[in-house]
Parts: structure tokens; C-alpha cells; sequence
């Protein structure tokens, strides 16, 4: 078991449950799916891109992701129907969990100029939605080996049903917000 499934097992969602004032632990928000997701907006046109961007999905991840594909035609942005525009991975179980702790633990301090999450990421189900302009901040990506950089979303999908139940989880989880001090 992941360390940070193992933690939140016995030590967070008792200290989440009296928090948030709920009477079964099986109504204290927990993480469902992360998605890692790369649209491939400006290398649409170039082969070598797709390439980059599912080598480094795969690395990150630990699986191959899955294209996806336009549903309309746009001429003015050069889309067909069809066409791949983007590539994301779906992550479940043990993957998520160890996933969502490298993502704390390793690549949030590698990130430059990082100064802590702003808690506008949570919507109002409580899921967060985090951009990353540059991939390089994740630890599988060796700075030698990089032929281009690109940016990547990634979403984390909880079971919480309010903002602030989606911020306690988050914090409990250990994510790193900005402090509210003036």
C-alpha cells in the first residue's frame, strides 16, 4: 500500500471526520481518479510532438495514455473531425495514490517560483484542477533528455460534495496552499 493511502486510512480520515463534523466515516471525502491530460494545440501539425508528449505521459504515469480525438471540424483552427487534439491517462487505485504523493513530495518543490497552490483551483464540488506550463518539474523527466517542453493539466476528482470539504481533504492530504496572511 502507498504510504499516503496507508496515512490516510488511520490518521487522516479520523482527524477529517471530526473536522468536518460528519457521523460515518464513509461520508469523509476521499480521492477518486487523477487525470494527467496534454492538448496538442500548437503541435498539431508536427509527428515529433505526439511522440514527446506520449513518452512523457507514459513516464509520468506509468501508463500509456489514451488520444483523444476532435469531435467537430474547425477551420479556423485547422481541426478535422477525427483528428487527435489531445492525450490524457486516467489513474485508479495504488498508481493515484503514489502518483498524488510524488506530486506533493517531489514535484511541487521543484516547480520554480513556487509559492503554494491558490485554493481557486478547488471548484465548488471540492475537485482540483492543477496546469503545469512546463513539464520538467516531475522527477521521471531528465533535464538532458528534453527535445521540447510543453504543459499539462492535471485533474484530481473527489468524492467531496462542498468547496470546503474538497480544501480540508486537499490540506489533509498535504497539498501546499498559499498562506492567507496580509
Amino acid at each position: 500500500m502507498s504510504a499516503l493511502k496507508e496515512q490516510f486510512t488511520k490518521t487522516l480520515v479520523p482527524g477529517l471526520k471530526s473536522e468536518l463534523k460528519l457521523s460515518n466515516i464513509h461520508e469523509v471525502p476521499t480521492v477518486t481518479t487523477v487525470t494527467v491530460n496534454v492538448g496538442l494545440g500548437k503541435g498539431l501539425a508536427d509527428a515529433k510532438y505526439y511522440d514527446v508528449v506520449e513518452q512523457t505521459l507514459e513516464r509520468i504515469t506509468g501508463q500509456k495514455p489514451l488520444k483523444t480525438l476532435a469531435r467537430k471540424s474547425i477551420a479556423n483552427f485547422k481541426v478535422r473531425e477525427g483528428m487527435v487534439v489531445g492525450m490524457k491517462v486516467t489513474l485508479h487505485g495504488k498508481r493515484m495514490w503514489d502518483f498524488l504523493e510524488k506530486l506533493v513530495a517531489v514535484t511541487f518543490p521543484r516547480v520554480r517560483d513556487f509559492r503554494g497552490i491558490s485554493e481557486s483551483v478547488v471548484d465548488q464540488a471540492g475537485n482540483m484542477n492543477l496546469g503545469f506550463s512546463e513539464h520538467i518539474a516531475f522527477p521521471e523527466i531528465r533535464s538532458d533528455e528534453i527535445e521540447m517542453i510543453h504543459g499539462l493539466q492535471v485533474n484530481v476528482t473527489t468524492t467531496a460534495r462542498t468547496r470546503e470539504e474538497g480544501l480540508a481533504l486537499f490540506r489533509a492530504l498535504g497539498f501546499p496552499f498559499k498562506s492567507h496572511t496580509k
